[in-house]
C-alpha cells in the first residue's frame, strides 16, 4: 500500500522531531529529496518519500515510525 498524502514542512518535521526551519535548511543544502510536487511555489512531497528518505538517514537508528 503506498501513501500518496503530500506532506508539507510542517509535516514532515513532525514526523521526524524538528523545527519547520530545520527541514528548510535540508532542502537548501541538498539534504533532502526533491518535491513531488510544488503548488503556488510551495514544495510537497509524498509520505511514502519522506519515509524512504528517514529510512536511507545516515544515524537513524532503525526508526520505523
Amino acid at each position: 500500500m503506498t501513501d500518496r498524502r503530500l506532506w508539507s514542512y510542517k509535516d514532515i518535521a513532525a514526523h521526524i522531531r524538528v523545527q519547520p526551519d530545520t527541514v528548510r535548511s535540508y532542502r537548501k543544502h541538498g539534504l533532502l529529496p526533491a518535491p513531488d510536487h510544488v503548488e503556488s511555489g510551495k514544495p510537497y512531497w509524498y509520505a511514502d518519500t519522506i519515509r524512504a528518505w528517514v529510512a536511507s538517514r545516515p544515524g537513524n537508528r532503525g526508526r520505523r515510525d
